[in-house]
């Protein structure tokens, strides 16, 4: 029941936002009664602070997932379209549904912020693996966290309308750039 919950939170976030969330849709979506989520969850902060940790796995694991997948040849530019789809994904959605309405909950900012942390460093981390980059020398630090900023701003811009083919041509340019700056 937990997990129908926390899919049922994620599903509605990125369909109604959080601010169209309400327990009650949660509820009739997960196919549990009011009082059983209650039980559980007695108001939208908690289950949705519960499924901010839920959210942080599933995303931690589809990021492994995708990078397990990642071939060898052509390794920046697929390592760029990946980040870029996870980035456009309906999971990072939701997480940005939640990111914005922490901006103005400190009880939800105290839930998000470290669990961002979090897959923040797991992603860079994973980024800097995956490009075989070399952080000791200077500046690819930064030009690793370039990318993920990068990839996170198209990932939003892709709540507005289908990005797709303006975001793989960006990416396209950004891995030439890339495989030049980290060569």
């Amino acid at each position: 029941m937990r997990a129908r919950l926390m899919d049922a939170t994620v599903e509605c976030l990125v369909e109604r936002g959080f601010g169209g969330t309400s327990t009650t849709l949660i509820s009739e979506r997960a196919g549990v009664s009011r009082g059983a989520q209650l039980h559980h969850f007695p108001n939208k902060n908690a289950l949705v602070v519960a499924a901010v940790e839920h959210l942080t796995a599933v995303r931690g694991a589809e990021l492994a997932a995708a990078a397990a997948k990642v071939p060898a040849a052509h390794r920046t530019r697929d390592v760029l379209r990946m980040l870029g789809d996870h980035f456009a994904s309906p999971v990072f959605i939701a997480a940005l549904e939640l990111w914005v309405a922490a901006r103005s909950d400190p009880d939800l900012l105290n839930a998000v912020e470290p669990l961002e942390r979090t897959v923040g460093r797991e992603t860079h981390r994973m980024t800097v693996d995956l490009l075989g980059a070399d952080e000791s020398r200077p500046g690819v630090r930064e030009l690793v966290q370039a990318t993920l900023d990068l990839v996170r701003g198209l990932g939003l811009a892709a709540t507005i309308t289908d990005d797709t083919r303006r975001r793989n041509r960006i990416l396209d340019q950004w891995a030439a750039t890339l495989d030049q700056a980290l060569a």
